[in-house]
């Protein structure tokens, strides 16, 4: 690139700000013309190459992959368009250029690489992963640094951009390096079937970009240039920094280097939609960077749904939690009962018939059938008879003489009639009084302090619903002229952001009973009749 042409673009970056967003624009709807279900593909592809990176589609044949790669060179002023199918069987020779033979005859191991992948500003290489360790070195080399090594000098490339395609992910662990330099990816599929009269009736002609649409090399630099000045807002920032360890818990595995470049791809996205900082609604981009698995695209894309548009305030899972603790909390107090006391302060029981009593428990004569019950004689181990006791016949049959009814107990012989009249040997029932409770009559500072505690949680979920509000007013303000989010996106944000409203609003009528339940309760009002809502949990 000359250097008069990047001084050029760096002299007056306002006058190519005020018309670079409708450029892309304009550049988007050419890229998209003609094809049905494209246009996150397009979006991203283009997105991707003005970062300075590379983008992969994944997807069957027969999917226009190829055609969005050559859409995507016509977005640019006129360069070398590479494209190529690998294979296992594929040689360098087909990507990187033959060898030079005269270089050869001077001793110098040199290719030609004109017309070739070095020469190249935008290319598509099919089926990628097909690369063998023969190709691999070398196009990671281009892929990351722009470089190419033609024998003993290393050359810089005019590459903007390669956009890669593949039937399946790659499965060997040396080709790991080479996917991670793809920073978009994109799951292609086949029209669906709403569509598909669409495509049947589907007008081949496209509409090719204008001249002056078309980006220079020198534009492209200083795009990016301008766009490394941009900071990430603070909630874009806090999102990331909670995405991370998120990712981790659900096995999703993010290099360094790709947080890196993905930063650089949202400030990229931020400068070109006219932005002075990388928001919150930029960040939905994330989901078409950090996936390794298509599967993965979906539990990225569901946690950013539930994070973006509602600002850095509390999460539902955290107010759900909190509320239930509130209303398991109401519940407590309102059962809560305190043993009730006699004018002297003592605590009563009550008793089995039914009277208070100050003792806690009370003791029983055992009776079977209406027959007193006895304990064995102390010479057996066990004297209750499993606290069955003895009737006066079961122990003379079992313990003493038929004949003179006596038992030889403590060295001394001992008549029946004797045993039977020594109270030490009744078997006796022993009873613990239950303690007669009464409802628990909270004092007024007790439900003043309950009403203080949950005063906070009330601001909060009343921030939390404002914050939702305004992120759902502000979808179509923000996200409705965005060059690089799709209109799909912004129908499932609000469809999140009204599910969150509907949460936020339901959080909100419980912990209004919560507060009316304890309001009840210093009026005395009987807890039974106190309405909580304990089964109203969101899901």
């Amino acid at each position: 690139m000359e250097k008069n042409q990047l001084e050029a673009a760096a002299i007056s970056p306002e006058t190519n700000a005020a018309d670079l967003k409708s450029r892309l624009a304009r550049l988007l709807t050419c890229m998209q013309s003609g094809l049905i279900e494209r246009e996150t593909a397009t979006r991203l592809t283009l997105l991707a190459a003005l970062s300075g990176e590379h983008s992969l589609l994944i997807g069957p044949p027969g999917t226009a992959k190829s055609v969005l790669a050559r859409r995507l060179h016509l977005a640019f002023e006129p360069g070398h368009y590479f494209e190529r199918l690998l294979t296992r069987f594929s040689v360098p020779e087909e990507l990187f250029g033959p060898l030079s033979i005269k270089a050869l005859e001077n001793d110098r191991y040199e290719r030609l690489t004109e017309r070739y992948l070095p020469s190249a500003n935008i290319a598509f290489l099919d089926e990628v992963f097909k690369a063998n360790s023969a190709i691999l070195n070398t196009l990671l080399t281009l892929l990351n640094e722009g470089e190419f090594d033609n024998g003993d000098c290393r050359v810089k490339v005019p590459l903007i951009s390669v956009v890669g395609a593949s039937n399946e992910l790659p499965g060997d662990d040396e080709l790991q390096a080479l996917y991670d330099r793809f920073i978009c990816r994109y799951n292609v599929q086949a029209v669906t079937d709403i569509n598909f009269v669409a495509l049947l009736e589907l007008d081949e002609k496209t509409i090719q970009p204008a001249a002056k649409d078309r980006l220079s090399h020198a534009e492209v630099d200083a795009i990016q240039m301008s766009a490394q000045t941009l900071a990430l807002s603070a909630d874009a920032l806090a999102l990331l920094k909670a995405l991370r360890p998120y990712l981790a818990e659900q096995n999703i595995v993010v290099s360094d280097r790709r947080w890196r470049k993905v930063v650089k791809l949202l400030k990229i996205a931020a400068h070109t939609n006219g932005q002075s900082e990388v928001s919150l609604w930029d960040c939905c981009l994330l989901q078409h960077c950090l996936w390794n698995a298509p599967a993965e695209q979906d539990v990225i894309a569901q946690w950013l749904n539930t994070q973006i548009g509602a600002g850095s305030g509390f999460k539902t899972e955290r107010l759900e939690k909190l509320i239930a603790t509130w209303e398991s909390t109401l519940q407590a107090d309102q059962n809560s009962q305190t043993q009730t006391g006699n004018d002297q302060g003592q605590h009563l029981y009550l008793r089995r018939d039914g009277k208070q009593t100050t003792a806690n428990s009370e003791q029983e004569w055992a009776r079977r059938d209406g027959l007193a019950l006895y304990l064995s004689p102390p010479d057996q181990d066990e004297r209750s008879n499993d606290n069955r006791g003895y009737t006066e016949r079961e122990l003379s049959e079992s313990f003493f003489d038929q004949h003179y009814q006596q038992c030889h107990i403590d060295g001394h012989w001992q008549h029946i009639d004797q045993y039977l009249a020594d109270p030490a040997n009744r078997l006796i029932y022993h009873h613990q009084n239950p303690p007669c409770m009464e409802a628990t009559e909270h004092p007024e500072s007790f439900i003043r302090g309950r009403l203080e505690e949950s005063h906070k949680l009330t601001s909060d979920i009343t921030a939390l619903r404002q914050s939702v509000e305004q992120g759902y007013d502000a979808i179509d303000r923000a996200l409705g002229q965005h060059l690089w989010v799709s209109v799909a996106y912004i129908a499932n944000a609000k469809q999140s952001l009204s599910d969150k409203l509907e949460k936020v609003a339901a959080f909100q009528q419980r912990l209004h009973l919560v507060v009316e339940a304890y309001r009840g309760l210093a009026r005395g009002e009987n807890p039974a009749t106190v309405p909580v809502n304990n089964d109203s949990k969101i899901a």
